[in-house]
C-alpha cells in the first residue's frame, strides 16, 4: 500500500495532509473527499496530470508527490434531474431494465468482508416508512460525517430501487469507515469481518440523530425524529429491594431492539425467552439499608414501536479459549408475533380493539381462502379466484390513506393516546419481514446474509446475489449447527382493514 499526503484546495478551504491510497482506483479519493466537503463524487472535478480524474484512474500513474497541492472544484447539492428517458419496449430491454421494470430487488456488492454491512442495509430496507423520512432530510451535509451517512444510505436506497443489476455500496461504506474507525480493521489478509449487530446499532444511532419525524400525512415533523417513533419502545421499570421491599423505584426506559437469550435446553422459544429478560437481579448501594444490596428489576412494555428489532444473544465471550463462542441451540421464532403479554395492563387494554379487530379479519380471510380452494377442487373456480395479488408496499402516505386509518382507528375504539401517537404499534401484534443470519461458529469470521419479505414474498440476499424463497425456508433459520442462525429481526406492524 503505497500512501501519501496532499494538500487539496477547493475554492476558499484548503484541506491539508489528506492521505490518496495510489493503489487504489480514483473513486476511492473522490469518496475521501466526499466526507471531507460533502461534495458527491459525480460532481467534483478534481485537476490531475492530463486532465480530471476519472473514477477508474490508476492512481499510481499519475505521478502524485508528497505534499503536493490538487485542486478540487464542485459544489454541495441537488445534481441537476436527468432528461426523461425515451420509451424502451420490453424485447428492447436489457438484463438490468427488465428486473427494474419487473421491480426485482438488487443486491449489494461485497467489498471485501463487508456482507455484514450489506445484510444489515437489506433489512433496513425492509422499512418504507424509513426510506420515505429520508428523502426528507436537507440536501446537503456539509462536513458533519454522521449526516453524511444517513445522507449517503438515502442515496443508495434510491440507487438499488432504480437499478436492475446489483450496486457496489462504495460512498457508504468510506462514510462508515470515517465515522466508526472499527469497520475499518485489517489485517494482513485485507479488511476484517465485523460484527452485523454493532454494525446495526451504529447505524441505527446515526438515523436517530439525522433522521426527522414524519406526521401521519407522511410529511418531516422536525419536533419528532424517525427512530424514536418508528423504531423505539419504552419500557415501564420498576425496581425493588429485596431485602427492603418498601424501598421501590420506578421509570420510564427506551429501547430500539429486545435481546433474546439462549436457554439451557435443547431448544429456545423467543417470546419465553424475552419474558425472562424483562426480570433480572442488579446490586447496588441501598439507601434504606446505607449498603449494597441486591434490587429485583421488573419491566413491562408501556409504548410498542411500529417496528421491533430482537436480538438473538448467540455469542458469549470463552476464557478458556480467549474468544467469543456461538451458541448453536435453535431458536423458534413464529412469522406472527403477538406480544401483548409482556406489555402493561394499562397497554394491554389499549391494545385489546385494534387486536380484537385483527383476529376478525384473520377469520374472514381464513374463510375466503377454504372457499377458494373448494371451487378450484369442484373446478368451478373463475380467472379473478386464481388470482392472488399482495398489495405492494409504499413509503408514503397520501392525507386521505392518513385521514382514512385514523377514521378506521375510531371506529373500531382504539384509545386516542395511540393513534395520535405516530410510528406506535397499535395491536401488540406484529408479522416478521426481515432476518439477519450469521453462518459460521466465529464472530469475526464466517458470512452474514439478509433475508427479507417484499410485498408478501421472501427474498434471499446474498450479497450481490439475490433470490426468491418459499416461506418455509425461513423456519429454518432457527439455528442449532453450522447453518444459518438468526442474529435479529425486523418485525412490521399488522395493517388495520
Amino acid at each position: 500500500m503505497s500512501v501519501i499526503k496532499v494538500t487539496v484546495k477547493w475554492g476558499r478551504e484548503k484541506l491539508e495532509n489528506v492521505e490518496v491510497d495510489t493503489s487504489q482506483p480514483g473513486i476511492v479519493f473522490k469518496t475521501q473527499l466526499f466526507t471531507l466537503t460533502g461534495v458527491s463524487p459525480e460532481r467534483q472535478k478534481v485537476m490531475v496530470k492530463g486532465g480530471t480524474l476519472k473514477d477508474d484512474a490508476d492512481m499510481s500513474k499519475l505521478g502524485f508527490k508528497e505534499g503536493q497541492s490538487i485542486m478540487m472544484m464542485g459544489t454541495a447539492g441537488e445534481l441537476p434531474k436527468a432528461p426523461q428517458s425515451q420509451m424502451v419496449f420490453v424485447e428492447d430491454m436489457s438484463d438490468s431494465q427488465l428486473a427494474q421494470a419487473l421491480k426485482l430487488p438488487a443486491g449489494l456488492t461485497n467489498m471485501g468482508n463487508t456482507c455484514y454491512m450489506n445484510a444489515t442495509l437489506q433489512c433496513l430496507r425492509a422499512i418504507p416508512e424509513l426510506q420515505g423520512a429520508l428523502t426528507k432530510m436537507p440536501e446537503t451535509m456539509g462536513n458533519n460525517g454522521r449526516a453524511n451517512l444517513a445522507a449517503s444510505m438515502r442515496t443508495l436506497f434510491e440507487g438499488l430501487d432504480k437499478s436492475g443489476d446489483s450496486l457496489p455500496p462504495l460512498v457508504f461504506l468510506q462514510v462508515l469507515r470515517g465515522v466508526f474507525p472499527q469497520f475499518a480493521e485489517m489485517d494482513n489478509h485485507g479488511f476484517m469481518q465485523q460484527d452485523a449487530e454493532e454494525c446495526w446499532g451504529q447505524i441505527v444511532q446515526v438515523l436517530g440523530e439525522n433522521v426527522p419525524g414524519l406526521t401521519r400525512e407522511g410529511e418531516a415533523n422536525k419536533d419528532k425524529h424517525f427512530v424514536e417513533q418508528y423504531m423505539s419502545g419504552e419500557l415501564l421499570t420498576t425496581m425493588t429491594c429485596d431485602e427492603a421491599p418498601e424501598e421501590v423505584n420506578t421509570s420510564i426506559e427506551s429501547f430500539n431492539k429486545l435481546s433474546v437469550s439462549i436457554g439451557a435446553g435443547v431448544t429456545t422459544y423467543m417470546l419465553t425467552e424475552i419474558g425472562k429478560g424483562l426480570i433480572e437481579k442488579i446490586e447496588k448501594n441501598s439507601p434504606t439499608l446505607a449498603r449494597s444490596a441486591v434490587y429485583t428489576k421488573k419491566s413491562k412494555i408501556s409504548r410498542l414501536p411500529a417496528y421491533l428489532a430482537l436480538n438473538f444473544v448467540r455469542f458469549q465471550w470463552r476464557a478458556d479459549i480467549n474468544k467469543k463462542a456461538k451458541i448453536l441451540k435453535k431458536v423458534i421464532f413464529p412469522h406472527d408475533l403477538d406480544v401483548s403479554e409482556l406489555c402493561t395492563l394499562e397497554l394491554q387494554e389499549k391494545l385489546r380493539p385494534a387486536k380484537l379487530r385483527l383476529k376478525e379479519v384473520e377469520e374472514e380471510k381464513s374463510t375466503a381462502r377454504k372457499a377458494k380452494k373448494a371451487k378450484l377442487d369442484n373446478g368451478t373456480a373463475s380467472a379473478a379466484d386464481m388470482m392472488e395479488v399482495d398489495a405492494p408496499s409504499s413509503s408514503s402516505t397520501s392525507p386521505a390513506d392518513a385521514l382514512a386509518e385514523v377514521e378506521k382507528m375510531k371506529e373500531i375504539g382504539v384509545d386516542r393516546s395511540l393513534y395520535e401517537d405516530v410510528g406506535a404499534n397499535v395491536s401488540g401484534q406484529y408479522e416478521l419481514v426481515a432476518v439477519l443470519t450469521h453462518m459460521g461458529r466465529a464472530a469475526d469470521s464466517g458470512h452474514y446474509i439478509g433475508w427479507v419479505k417484499r410485498d408478501g414474498q421472501w427474498w434471499k440476499f446474498d450479497d450481490d446475489k439475490v433470490t426468491q424463497i418459499a416461506p418455509e425456508e425461513i423456519e429454518k433459520l432457527n439455528g442449532g449447527g453450522d447453518w444459518h442462525s438468526g442474529k435479529r429481526k425486523v418485525i412490521v406492524r399488522f395493517v388495520l382493514v
